[in-house]
């Protein structure tokens, strides 16, 4: 899910860095941004314009990665998640085999994101949900964590297959919480004489959950990544009044019925834009995603771009 980051290029670089499936954080003035790459990429930036390379997550991959996934090395660890809550950050993470649901979602936590500081070390926390093909008809990549009004923690991720997920996660996030329950929040069409360890054609993944005045807005990403010029990625987007949903679109239709009202989409200088998270930095909303830069061979750039909210609630992107 990454095309291969420039070793060579300088460790400060404008905005139009390389970057796939971007999440945002800020401490203390600075602002990290965490996307898939070796051992999980890190980038730095106090103004998000000049961005600095850090030091990846993992030096190494998680000796339980290597065990759950054969094949699994440390060069693509894909998608990750970043939260804070109650002193501590967490970061969920994806790791698969490309195309397949051999797929485990992972935890690690830090104190900090700040790599000087004495507190800074990232402890993985092993799996938290795992999907296996031939017993599962969803994938165990793309997470996302929501807390809702009472602060209890929901993971939904998904990519292809039946869609996508949610489940409520246990109070230190290591785990579903018991009883297990599990929800299909959106979904697109899947012609069902497909094998089911095949993806299929119900493409879909990437949901990012944001709280907004009395609403969850669940954005996802439609149609293909990873594809360079015939990428065809878009930001879809539905709302509901419970984390649960039923997630609805403009139109009223229910998401895991294949509805979705879309937020952004290619164009002839960007192939296909997607993956996206959203953030509130200085009381300014913030889509953060990728975009597959037209002027540059179709590779994967950071994108952001302010976001705003039309009279009926429903977000609104004007880059």
């Amino acid at each position: 899910m990454l095309l291969t980051l420039v070793e060579a290029r300088a460790q400060t670089a404008p905005t139009l860095i390389p970057a796939h499936d971007p999440v945002m954080a800020q401490q203390n003035g600075t602002y990290y941004m965490f996307c898939t790459g070796p051992g999980i990429a890190v980038w730095s930036s106090k103004d998000r314009k000049t961005w600095t390379r850090e030091k990846p997550v993992f030096a190494e991959a998680p000796a339980w990665a290597i065990q759950a996934v054969p094949g699994f090395k440390n060069n693509h660890i894909w998608a990750p998640d970043i939260s804070f809550h109650n002193g501590v950050y967490s970061l969920f993470y994806s790791i698969s085999a490309f195309g397949k649901n051999t797929s485990c979602i992972g935890l690690a936590t830090n104190k900090t994101l700040d790599p000087t500081s004495k507190d800074y070390k990232w402890v993985d926390q092993g799996r938290v949900v795992q999907s296996v093909p031939g017993r599962d008809m969803w994938n165990a990549i793309d997470p996302n964590l929501i807390r809702d009004e009472a602060g209890a923690p929901w993971l939904s991720f998904g990519s292809f297959w039946e869609g996508i997920k949610l489940v409520k996660l246990r109070p230190d996030l290591t785990a579903p919480a018991q009883p297990e329950q599990w929800r299909t929040i959106a979904k697109r069409p899947r012609t069902p004489q497909l094998n089911d360890s095949l993806p299929g054609d119900g493409a879909i993944e990437a949901p990012f959950i944001f709280r907004r005045n009395g609403y969850y807005y669940l954005f996802t990403s439609f149609d293909y990544c990873c594809r360079g010029p015939q990428s065809t990625y878009k930001i879809m987007v539905g709302r509901a009044k419970a984390v649960t949903g039923p997630y609805l679109d403009k139109a009223g239709t229910p998401l895991e019925q294949g509805g979705g009202t879309q937020v952004l989409a290619g164009d002839k200088n960007w192939f296909g834009l997607g993956h996206n998270s959203v953030y509130t930095f200085d009381k300014t909303d913030y889509l953060v995603f990728h975009g597959y830069d037209a002027a540059d061979k179709g590779r994967s750039k950071l994108r952001l771009e302010k976001l705003s909210w039309d009279a009926a609630g429903w977000p609104v992107v004007q880059p």
